[in-house]
C-alpha cells in the first residue's frame, strides 16, 4: 500500500486536480463566487478517499479511518452549506445539522 510520503504526494496531486476542476466549473457552470465552496467540498471528498485508504492499511500513530471519514463529511457539509447559503440560510443550517447528527449516530454505534 501507499506509504505516508506517497500519500502526501498523491494528496498534492489531487489538490491540484481539485483546483483545476473547481476553476473550470466556477467559470462555466456555478459562477465565480462558488469556487471556494466547491474546493472545500471536493477536498472533503478526497479526505473520504484517504479514509478508505487508511482503513485498508492503518498506520500505528496516524489518524483512524473513522476520524478521516468524519473530517471528510464535515468538509463536504461546510462546502455544501456555503453553496446553499446563496439560496437561503435555512438550507445551510439543515445540511450542517444533518451531517452532525449522522456523525453522532455513527460514533454511537462505532465499536472499538
Amino acid at each position: 500500500m501507499a506509504s505516508s510520503a506517497s500519500r502526501g504526494l498523491l494528496s498534492i496531486g489531487a489538490f491540484f486536480v481539485i483546483l483545476a476542476v473547481s476553476i473550470v466549473l466556477g467559470a462555466f457552470v456555478v459562477g465565480g463566487r462558488m469556487v471556494l465552496p466547491l474546493i472545500i467540498a471536493l477536498c472533503g471528498c478526497w479526505v473520504l478517499a484517504l479514509g478508505g485508504m487508511q482503513a485498508s492499511s492503518p498506520q500505528k500513530y496516524g489518524r483512524s479511518a473513522f476520524s478521516l471519514f468524519g473530517w471528510g463529511l464535515l468538509l463536504i457539509a461546510v462546502g455544501g452549506a456555503w453553496f446553499l447559503y446563496s439560496f437561503d440560510w435555512i438550507y445551510s443550517l439543515a445540511v450542517v445539522l444533518l451531517v452532525l447528527g449522522a456523525l453522532a449516530i455513527a460514533a454511537a454505534f462505532r465499536k472499538k
